[in-house]
C-alpha cells in the first residue's frame, strides 16, 4: 500500500488486531484518547471521518510501533 492510498477501515481494524490483540486493540479504540486526533479515540475519530491511515499513523506514533509494521 502506496503512501497515497487510502487505508480501508477494515485493514485498520486487523492491523490493529494484529499489533494489540483483538480485545485490546477493541478496548484502545473505544477508550485511549489520542491528542493527535484532536483528543479523540479512535472510535471517535472514525465517525468524524478521520482517514484511518492518518489514525493509524496516529496510533503507532503514540504506543511507539516499530517502522516496519507501521
Amino acid at each position: 500500500m502506496t503512501t497515497l492510498e487510502p487505508m480501508r477501515i477494515t485493514v485498520f481494524r486487523r492491523l490493529m488486531a494484529e499489533e494489540f490483540g483483538p480485545t485490546r486493540a477493541t478496548t484502545l479504540s473505544s477508550d485511549h484518547v489520542l491528542s493527535g486526533l484532536g483528543g479523540r479515540t479512535v472510535d471517535q475519530a472514525l465517525d468524524d471521518g478521520v482517514p484511518a491511515r492518518e489514525i493509524w499513523r496516529e496510533v503507532c506514533a503514540e504506543f511507539d510501533v516499530p517502522a516496519e509494521r507501521r
